[in-house]
């Protein structure tokens, strides 16, 4: 009968002790790791999630208290970034239909900043207020904890964490496709570190050759000397738009796909290297003439990365030609560094949103009004122009009627009523560029000008719409195996007192790297010499750039760039 009062004694002393620390102070130490727990039941969806959860969990914590030796303090400032973090990419999904992943960590950046601090002016209020309130808090949680935890073990259990956790995503790594998915915020984010950590150091941002056999000139400035006159030069960003006709059984308006054709009657496909959204994928295509896909997992923040490095594109060459370079651009010029991004491939004149006074989304024909005031003040030389004109009305969503007072007599075909919202605004935009080009004649009665338009890529709906039997699974992998049917848009040329030239490569599918390329064949300017390296390219690929012999063209081409001086820091 003896040990009944050892084993009463043993538990009356560590109910004993549980009291001496005092139940608020346990909760202290407690709370985090429930709160965390409720936040990877709620967004974290099969085992492997769950335990990259659990996993980041324990490095964060094991770091936390390696540095500070109290576990309540740890866990609190753990679970302060995981909210963050799940905030923030939710934030980032309802955006740009992503969520949030490690590189966009690696890439932060004062553009980031200006843009978010610009969108949301009292951001910075409501972090300082968060501050104010975070910080006593936190003062608390140090005073109530009543543990102390030594660093050497703390700092061993964060490796070891750590390990499982890059063991675990390379053994299996997550699918880029899971990014569209908004769910798994803080596994997908642990798992990308890993994988864009490994990719970074293996081949940095850009991918390339290590050697190039061949080298190229680079090209003089007053090197360029065209012959006859120049036209000036106009290409349009259509937002989102394609020949809706690729799916089948939807019913289009009388008259339908002619806004497709160029001057000759061809209806010609650009291949774009986004589906739904990234319309700076594109951007970054016809201005500075390479792919996305060279960035690998790291094209997501592809004009960001090439600021400042990638001094190639049609701007700069028509600059050598002697050409003015103006952009308009539908947002605020610190999104996604498009401001740095276009003066680095040479644009000298730069008008974002604010300096056009748009408000919000605006029609087309806001911004052909904008080109044509500009371009006037403009042509007061002999000097001819190039200007970009980007469009953002048939951006998404289509779910709301954009501006129902314009196009009164649109008729609805009797689609779904998105599709529907989708060809009335085609329908807009073909109205105002019919405008615009009339405007352009009766403005400059005697100048020449070569206007081409490209599709950036498709509508967000467009996969469902081609593949309706497949799920969300099977349309992401498509994405992600670059089926061509989800990235076909289509390009046109036209012409004003002006006769295109005839160029082999004005082909009738194009990768959207050679429409820089296109642009100055149809417009009779000397191609420098890294636009006639691509050209021998685009003829032996047959148009086709990034895909050609898997990537292999792409990356000796980038070496040849970097060994030029072309390409900088990547």
């Amino acid at each position: 009968m003896a040990p009944a009062p050892q084993q009463n004694s043993s538990v009356a002393a560590l109910a004993g002790g549980l009291a001496a620390l005092g139940i608020w102070r346990l909760m202290a130490v407690a709370a985090p790791h429930l709160g965390a727990l409720i936040v990877m039941l709620r967004t974290e969806t099969d085992f492997g999630s769950r335990f990259c959860f659990l996993l980041t969990w324990g490095i964060l914590n094991f770091l936390f208290i390696a540095l500070l030796r109290r576990p309540a303090l740890s866990g609190a400032l753990s679970l302060t970034l995981v909210v963050v973090l799940v905030l923030l990419s939710r934030f980032k999904h309802d955006v740009v239909q992503m969520t949030a992943n490690f590189v966009d960590l690696m890439v932060i950046d004062r553009d980031t900043a200006s843009f978010l601090l610009t969108i949301f002016p009292n951001l910075r209020w409501s972090i300082i207020g968060a501050g104010l309130v975070t910080l006593p808090l936190m003062y608390a949680l140090w005073w109530l904890d009543p543990f102390r935890i030594r660093r050497l073990p703390a700092a061993a259990a964060c490796l070891a964490c750590t390990a499982a956790l890059s063991g675990y995503a390379f053994a299996w790594p997550d699918e880029a496709w899971r990014g569209y998915y908004d769910d798994g915020y803080l596994s997908k984010f642990a798992r990308s570190g890993v994988t864009a950590v490994s990719d970074f150091v293996t081949y940095g941002f850009m991918e390339s050759d290590p050697t190039a056999s061949e080298q190229l000139k680079v090209p003089l400035v007053d090197a360029c000397h065209p012959a006859g006159r120049r036209p000036n030069i106009i290409m349009i960003h259509d937002e989102s738009s394609f020949d809706i006709r690729a799916a089948s059984g939807i019913k289009v308006p009388p008259g339908y796909g002619s806004q497709f054709k160029s001057y000759d009657g061809v209806e010609r496909k650009f291949l774009a290297e986004s589906n739904g959204g990234p319309s700076w994928f594109t951007e970054y295509n016809v201005l500075a003439g390479l792919s996305s896909r060279s960035f690998g997992r790291f094209s997501y923040f592809v004009t960001r990365i090439a600021s400042g490095r990638v001094a190639r594109g049609l701007p700069l060459a028509l600059r050598r030609c002697g050409y003015d370079t103006l952009s308009l651009y539908p947002a605020f010029g610190a999104f996604m560094s498009a401001r740095n991004f276009q003066t680095t491939t040479g644009i000298q004149q730069f008008y974002d949103a604010h300096d056009l006074h748009a408000k919000d989304v605006e029609p087309d024909s806001f911004f052909y009004d904008k080109a044509l005031k500009l371009m006037a003040e403009q042509k007061t030389s002999t000097t001819p122009l190039f200007t970009f004109v980007y469009l953002a009305a048939n951006h998404f969503p289509w779910e709301t009627k954009f501006r129902p007072d314009l196009l009164p007599s649109w008729k609805r075909p009797g689609n779904s009523p998105s599709v529907d919202e989708y060809l009335r605004r085609q329908a807009m935009s073909a109205t105002d560029y019919a405008g615009f080009v009339a405007a352009l004649k009766k403005k400059f009665p005697a100048q020449p000008f070569l206007i081409v338009r490209y599709g950036d890529h498709q509508p967000e709906f467009s996969p469902q719409l081609l593949d309706p039997k497949l799920d969300e699974a099977g349309i992401g992998k498509k994405l992600m195996d670059y089926d061509p049917r989800y990235y076909a848009t289509y390009y046109a040329i036209d012409a004003v007192n002006f006769e295109p030239v005839k160029s082999p490569a004005v082909m009738d599918t194009i990768d959207a790297a050679y429409l820089p390329l296109v642009i100055q064949e149809a417009a009779g300017i000397p191609l420098d010499p890294s636009f006639e390296e691509q050209k021998a390219i685009m003829l032996r690929c047959n148009g086709a750039f990034y895909s050609c012999k898997d990537g292999a063209e792409a990356r000796r081409f980038n070496r040849m760039l970097i060994d030029a001086g072309i390409i900088k820091g990547l």
